[in-house]
């Protein structure tokens, strides 16, 4: 932006920075060593009036001059602390530059901690240091805008205004440490596998594609984890897991991003009744990493993740919900339409037609179904699962159906991969496989809306 159009509490900031450095003081310093966060200044206090002088580094976000004093709240990531400046104690020229400083700006403290005649725990400064001079002025009332799209696209303006927003991604971390822990401690191995794939595998989605230049050949964004998982199975790990980024050419909506974080675990040796097991005990693991409990509500509405959790199948819940027996595609959309929105408490719902699972193994008594479920709370999916198709014939006939769907115009179905196919002719161990949208958990457990509030960087529409 031409420094002309700029508004004219950006260009006041500049002026303030050239006096800066006029007056040989560097705006952008190279570093302060804080000793202290402000919650530790906080309880250091304790019933002592005065404590030795300490160093704290944070945004100063409210400044308040009251004659030859000045009062400012400094904030860092564990929280906020008053400051008071003086005349007296910092000497003429300290204070006056202390006075000049805007909120937003980024300063390192160092003095003692006392409280106020009204109680307030409180830093005396001592010496002070210029350690960032922000340029643009902090939004003074930021949930009141009215374009709220500003909040995801300037997240780091919204973490700066909002501590209630950098708790929810305190608690995504959390969530994920504890799933980490829980599968590490059932002897999961961590794993990576490939995002660049040539093969967009494991998903019924459409791709995102790009070209490798040096190899002259097209790639694709993995839509999910599974074959390179399977893979692992095949060469021996029993237990593996990964917790990555998939992408998925789809469009915007409270509950789909197209880059977002799965977890998927493989197990040998186990099936989807294993794996039921596996989610309930994820659920309550979560739900305690995220400080709720187990009986609690979700944008108002109230459910209880205690285990274990109802069992249904897909075409009983058609049934029963419209009245009609129905197979294939047809029963997996009377499903989505008229009984999963209605599914409040968390439901295993169970047994899916074959034509949209092509990765999991048939029933052994009756080949229309497959022995797969999806978890469902509050009417969404927070997991899929399957018995995995180990059988290398019947998979090789999956693929070729889906190959003809996709022949048909179906974009989204699964395409051929023969380096799966080949693996699984090795040997495949009878297995469990789980997914798990990870944003969706995260919405679930710190009740918010939308995905774009537990993504920190979510895609956007284009900028006007």
């Amino acid at each position: 932006m031409p420094e002309e159009d700029e508004p004219e509490v950006i260009r006041d900031r500049r002026k303030k920075l050239e006096r800066l450095r006029a007056a040989g003081i560097d705006p952008y310093s190279r570093g302060f060593k804080p000793t202290h966060s402000t919650a530790e200044a906080r309880a250091l206090l304790g019933d002592s009036e005065r404590t030795e002088p300490i160093a704290l580094a944070g945004r100063l976000m409210v400044k308040r001059l009251l004659g030859g004093s000045a009062f400012a709240d400094l904030q860092d990531q564990a929280g906020r602390i008053q400051l008071m400046a003086s005349r007296d104690v910092l000497g003429e020229r300290d204070f006056d530059l202390f006075a000049e400083l805007d909120p937003g700006d980024l300063v390192g403290i160092r003095g003692p901690i006392f409280r106020t005649r009204r109680g307030e725990v409180t830093l005396e400064i001592r010496s002070f240091q210029l350690l960032t001079k922000s340029l643009r002025p902090l939004p003074e009332k930021w949930h009141g805008l009215k374009d709220v799209e500003i909040r995801y696209r300037q997240r780091y303006v919204d973490l700066i205004a909002n501590p209630e927003v950098r708790d929810v991604f305190r608690t995504r971390t959390r969530i994920i440490s504890a799933i980490r822990e829980l599968l590490d401690s059932r002897g999961f191995l961590e794993v990576e596998t490939p995002v660049l794939q040539e093969v967009p595998g494991g998903g019924l989605a459409r791709p995102f594609l790009t070209h490798h230049n040096a190899l002259d050949r097209d790639l694709y964004l993995r839509i999910a984890l599974e074959l390179h998982l399977k893979r692992l199975l095949v060469g021996g790990f029993e237990r593996v897991y990964e917790i990555g980024r998939v992408f998925r050419n789809e469009g915007l909506s409270p509950r789909n991003n197209p880059e977002f974080t799965m977890l998927e675990s493989y197990q040998a040796y186990a099936d989807y009744e294993d794996v039921m097991r596996l989610v309930e005990d994820l659920l309550v693991t979560t739900s305690a990493a995220a400080g709720r409990p187990l009986v609690t509500t979700y944008q108002g509405e109230e459910v209880d993740l205690t285990p274990p959790y109802k069992r249904e199948r897909m075409a009983d819940l058609v049934l029963e919900h419209t009245g009609r027996q129905a197979a294939g595609h047809e029963l997996n959309n009377l499903f989505e339409e008229h009984v999963q929105p209605k599914l409040r408490d968390p439901t295993f719902v169970t047994d899916y037609p074959i034509e949209i699972s092509p990765l999991a193994r048939r029933r052994d008594d009756d080949g229309r179904f497959v022995e797969r479920f999806e978890l469902i709370v509050l009417g969404r999916e927070y997991a899929n699962a399957f018995t995995e198709l180990t059988d290398p014939i019947d998979q090789r006939q999956r693929f070729e159906a889906q190959a003809a769907e996709r022949a048909a115009g179906d974009v989204e179905a699964h395409p051929m991969d023969e380096d799966f196919l080949r693996a699984v002719e090795y040997g495949l161990p009878p297995c469990g496989g789980l997914g798990v949208g990870i944003d969706r958990l995260v919405m679930l457990l710190t009740d918010q809306p939308s995905i774009r509030d537990v993504i920190l960087f979510p895609v956007m529409k284009a900028e006007s």
